[in-house]
């Protein structure tokens, strides 16, 4: 497959924005909380413990690809 050496860049760029929305979605869930819909907050909250369960793979695979054979 050409380009594979492309593949690292590609997911570390995934993984950015994946922070991005994180950090996105954990001001949101303050803000709803805040106006008084803790339930909001609290589906924005299950959104970002998806990408926490996520992330340690991602950045396991990553150093896998990354590192010289």
């Amino acid at each position: 497959m050409p380009n594979l050496d492309l593949l690292p860049s590609l997911l570390t760029k995934i993984t950015e924005n994946q922070h991005a929305l994180e950090a996105a979605l954990m001001e949101l869930a303050t803000w709803a909380k805040k106006s008084g819909s803790p339930e909001v907050a609290e589906n924005v909250r299950g959104a970002l413990a998806t990408l926490d369960l996520n992330e340690e793979f991602i950045k396991m695979s990553l150093a896998v690809m990354s590192s010289p054979d």
